[in-house]
């Protein structure tokens, strides 16, 4: 998705918009890889249990998630040991060799799938551990607004997916750092009315949603990009959608999001 059609110039609203590509793409090593596989191992080697979780009824869910890693190309057969009373070296194997974040879903009925298991290395402000074995709509009840409006979409587009194919969609926050870990723990530094355009990075999270088609689950990978704010001002229409988008924001979402200090002061550095 681009950042035009990420931030048309329309009011503030959550959306349900997807894209359909083959997980092959969104899962594939990039240009970048080897930066990002080493940050990955060195935040799982420091705290394993911070950015890594497993329950164990999320073990089959973690094996396929593995083999069709293989099968895509994302990592390499050797590694994994695939036996039960190694699931947790397992995830975190996963953890360092995959590029994007990952999570482990097991659907329910009523379209509220829980979370089993993961590794998440760059967080956007939230802890792994705090939400492992919650339901979906439980850990979306923290984001205003977000339920009412598109809990009983989201619980049925998750039912309905099928393998063989990745649904793509982006997040967007803005953060005082650069840094892609934003665990809670590290308490890096939050916007404020004073915040200066070096100091601004719009943090981008591309989302994927694949089917696992023996278990029923669902793999939820993650990558996360950061854009410094002058680059993003360099494109007129994005930055005019982005403008919109902060001024129309309910309050209890931009308190959320952490920009309700400096969103007077985000819109003006926005301006040309």
């Amino acid at each position: 998705m681009s950042l035009s059609e990420l931030f048309p110039e329309t009011d503030y609203r959550f959306s349900m918009r997807f894209e359909r590509k083959s997980p092959q793409e969104f899962f594939a090593r990039t240009k970048n890889g080897s930066s990002l596989l080493a940050k990955r191992r060195q935040w799982l080697n420091s705290a394993p249990a911070t950015y890594a979780g497993l329950l164990p009824e999320g073990q089959v869910f973690l094996e396929e998630a593995i083999d069709l890693a293989q099968s895509w190309g994302a990592v390499s057969p050797a590694g994994f040991s695939l036996q039960p009373e190694r699931a947790w070296d397992d995830c975190l194997t996963l953890g360092k060799c995959l590029e994007p974040d990952f999570l482990l879903l097991q659907p329910d009925l009523a379209g509220s799938p829980r979370l089993l298991g993961g590794v998440v290395c760059f967080p956007s402000h939230w802890s792994l551990a705090d939400k492992l074995g919650k339901p979906m709509s439980l850990i979306h009840e923290v984001v205003p607004g977000l339920n009412d409006t598109l809990g009983k979409q989201i619980g049925s587009f998750l039912n309905k997916l099928r393998p063989g194919v990745a649904w793509l969609r982006s997040n967007w926050g803005i953060a005082r750092t650069p840094e892609l870990n934003d665990h809670p723990s590290r308490a890096l530094p939050r916007l404020g009315p004073e915040v200066t355009t070096e100091e601004v990075w719009l943090r981008l999270e591309h989302q994927a949603l694949v089917a696992l088609p023996k278990t029923g689950g669902i793999l939820f990978g993650i990558r996360v990009e950061v854009i410094p704010l002058a680059e993003l001002k360099r494109e007129a229409a994005p930055t005019k959608g982005l403008i919109r988008a902060l001024e129309t924001m309910p309050d209890d979402l931009a308190r959320y999001k952490g920009l309700a200090t400096a969103r007077n002061r985000l819109l003006k550095l926005l301006q040309p």
